[in-house]
């Protein structure tokens, strides 16, 4: 890696970010961003009434804004946050990343709550508020040599006295969880080239030491001796070593232990079942985005108080085409000594995968969640707004789902139908790594299903969300950064199934 490339500028611009609650805006913040719902009263704040905003076309539809320069040099913005009646937490986080952007060239906003939140839990309106503004404001800058974008330094919330400690204490989780998914874009939208395996796991390293984590990053000879031959038959085409990355987060007190394994192909070719040259494969550094999603939740862990033993696995090497990679036809030894026979080198993630699942179960932790860009197959079914979960326990199941919500990180729950097991049967090994044309999202959970066995599992497919197309709410388009909030929630609410 680069001396001089920095592959997390987001880490440090984030936690700079200055929030605030007051009950009146100050002269600080150039630009005051007042919620407006589809019907009822206008704020008087936004110095206009609802003819005159509707004669400019602004209707207070979900997401729409409205700049109002005025004549001592500060910026109303109008931001729409639909029917009053369906104010919730995901619409304020939408309102407020579409105030960032409307506000894009001022480094402080302020936001208005009026009688529009007065419904939804204090705590999570700061959260949403923080999380939108600082979300909605992200570019990737770290390869630029000059940027058009303002850095966001400070968020103001103008609300009652009455509400300032639940806002306040949600505001500054919001602005931790802001800062994991904006460095889990940052990851994804490194190029493989200066994001290597050994260097992500460098990057680890130094997060780990950051944030009391411990870590442990496994080299070629450390997986040779474990037998890892999964992660190792992949990284057999690179120029570049591969990484096992074991991140270990332990409060006092915890009795409960959840694993996290992460997916990290930092760029692939495909290998020998090359891919085509289409914008699809120019997408592939974002491979990666599994394992990215893992580390940026797990830095933010010990300052949001998780009470819960957590230690996740980051399996990364990239998968290259050379005289020395993987063949069809070739078997893997996987740690757990099960045998793969490779009939297509492009379905690699769930070959890395499965060592890492396997070092999970032997941690004897109580659950495995998986998160990967794992299949074509599941973006095709789902589209690119939800994840694709699968699971061998409704218990683990529930978890992953309620912290989705919570996230708003969509998953949509597929079927893990073990009448597909027979499409992977072999002719000469323990199981074969693709299953057939149909059904393709179904049978790469269920290869990762054999190596979880008994333990509680949970697997996202993050093939369709880990890139937005278009700019929506505090979603701008480019990688998303998506699973590293729903991962510390999950963690965050984490019981033994």
């Amino acid at each position: 890696m680069s001396s001089t490339f920095d592959p997390v500028p987001s880490e440090a611009a984030v936690r700079a970010v200055s929030v605030e609650v007051v009950e009146a805006p100050h002269g600080e913040a150039t630009v005051l961003g007042v919620l407006v719902a589809s019907a009822g009263e206008v704020p008087a704040a936004v110095g206009l009434g609802r003819e005159a905003l509707e004669r400019a076309g602004f209707t207070g539809a979900k997401g729409q804004t409205l700049v109002l320069p005025r004549g001592d040099a500060s910026t109303v913005v109008a931001v729409g946050v639909g029917e009053p009646a369906k104010v919730d937490v995901a619409a304020l986080r939408d309102a407020a990343g579409a105030l960032a952007r409307a506000a894009s060239h001022d480094e402080a906003v302020a936001v208005v709550l009026g009688e529009e939140t007065s419904g939804v839990d204090a705590a999570l309106v700061g959260q949403a508020i923080v999380e939108g503004a600082v979300l909605g404001r992200y570019r990737y800058e770290a390869l630029r040599s000059s940027s058009e974008v303002t850095a966001l330094t400070s968020v103001t919330i103008v609300a009652p006295s009455e509400r300032h400690a639940a806002l306040r204490a949600g505001a500054d989780r919001g602005r931790s969880l802001a800062r994991a998914t904006s460095v889990a874009r940052d990851l994804s939208n490194a190029p493989g080239s200066l994001l290597t395996a050994p260097a992500f796991g460098e990057l680890a390293t130094r997060i780990a030491g950051e944030t009391g984590l411990g870590i442990e990053v496994l080299d070629r000879a450390a997986l040779e001796e474990l037998g890892c031959g999964g992660l190792l038959g992949v990284n057999r085409g690179s120029a570049d070593e591969p990484r096992m990355i074991k991140l270990s987060y332990r409060p006092e007190g915890a009795t409960a232990h959840l694993g996290l394994v992460g997916k990290g192909i930092m760029y692939d070719s495909g290998g020998i079942s090359l891919k085509p040259s289409n914008p699809s494969h120019q997408q592939m550094k974002m491979d990666m985005t599994g394992a990215g999603a893992v580390l940026a939740a797990m830095s933010v862990m010990a300052e949001l108080g998780v009470p819960v033993n957590v230690t996740g696995y980051l399996a990364c090497t990239d998968n290259m085409p050379s005289s020395h990679a993987q063949k069809l036809g070739d078997v893997a030894v996987s740690r757990s000594g099960r045998t793969i026979e490779v009939l297509n080198t492009d379905a690699e993630g769930r070959l890395v995968m499965v060592d890492a699942i396997a070092l999970a179960v032997e941690d004897e932790v109580d659950a495995v969640v998986d998160i990967a860009t794992l299949t074509g197959a599941c973006l095709m079914a789902l589209g690119p707004l939800s994840a694709g979960v699968f699971a061998n326990d409704d218990g683990i199941l529930d978890q992953v789902k309620a912290a989705a919500e919570t996230s708003d990180e969509s998953v949509w729950h597929l079927p893990l139908d073990r009448r597909y097991r027979k499409l992977l049967d072999s002719e000469i090994a323990d199981v074969k790594n693709i299953g057939g044309d149909s059904a393709g999202a179904i049978t790469a959970a269920l290869f990762l299903a054999e190596w979880a066995g008994e333990t509680p599992w949970a697997h996202l497919d993050i093939a369709g969300p880990m890139r937005w197309e278009s700019t929506e709410g505090y979603r701008p388009k480019g990688a998303s950064g998506f699973g590293a909030r729903l991962l510390v929630e999950l963690a965050q609410g984490f019981t033994k199934p």
